[in-house]
């Protein structure tokens, strides 16, 4: 299927492992230009080549999404490089699953703050776009109640509320705005991957919980979030696409 993505502008942030490196990658696959961020920088460098290599334009740079000032001047800097921006994906996630107050805090900047950051300072390019989408990745933690109930999941469903509103205020302007909320996701080097390790109890009670028997890959996020992206979900806005197996068991209305 065509997706419609040839020579498109994309900004992925988080994009060097995991969901946010498939999605990056899927979308070289697909013929886009591709921009990411992350906060070291030997990585970035590693990923770019990577997707250069994939025959696209490919552009990174050691960015903390927190930072306000520096992720404004970054998204600039690539609608200058790539001559306008069509398409975003706000993946980096602080993570914080603890109920600490510097967990909220960081949660609050990362997670939230920095997906607001992204579409204010890409805002005018794509407005100016024809194929203008905004893709936010929640989680199943922001619709039911699991073990990152408290800053994680609170503010995942904070994102797909945000996101909710962006589609409607932003539908009339061309503008489309989606979340995908993966369920349990497991990559060497990932969250789950250390769990596995370090907590294998509640590693094999989370598995134990997916109908499926297993858990997601990052690939399998990356395709609904390039679908949601794309030319082929042009009449879709304003969704929360969940991928998780029928792990979560609530219905979403």
């Amino acid at each position: 299927m065509d997706l419609g993505l040839q020579g498109k502008r994309v900004i992925v942030t988080g994009g060097t492992k995991g969901i946010g490196r498939a999605i990056a990658e899927t979308f070289a696959d697909e013929g886009a230009d591709v921009a990411i961020c992350a906060r070291n920088g030997e990585e970035v460098a590693k990923a770019v080549d990577a997707l250069a290599a994939r025959g696209v334009r490919a552009t990174g740079r050691a960015v903390d999404v927190g930072d306000g000032p520096a992720l404004k001047a970054w998204v600039a800097d690539v609608a200058t490089e790539f001559g306008g921006i069509d398409k975003l994906v706000a993946n980096v996630s602080a993570l914080a699953i603890g109920p600490e107050e510097e967990n909220w805090n960081q949660s609050f900047q990362v997670d939230i703050m920095g997906a607001v950051r992204l579409v204010e300072a890409a805002m005018d390019d794509l407005l100016a776009s024809d194929a203008a989408s905004i893709v936010t990745i929640s989680s199943v933690s922001g619709r039911e109640i699991d073990f990152a109930s408290g800053p994680y999941g609170a503010f995942k469903a904070a994102l797909v509320h945000y996101t909710q509103g962006l589609a409607y205020h932003l539908a009339g302007q061309g503008v489309r705005a989606n979340s995908v909320s993966p369920g349990n996701t497991y990559f060497p080097g990932g969250v789950w991957n250390q769990i596995e390790t370090g907590n294998p109890g509640l590693f094999e009670a989370a598995l134990a919980l997916n109908p499926t028997g297993r858990m997601g890959t990052p690939q399998e996020m990356a395709d609904a979030a390039v679908f949601l992206s794309s030319d082929r979900a042009s009449f879709i806005t304003g969704t929360n696409l969940v991928v998780d197996g029928a792990l979560t068991k609530g219905v979403q209305v």
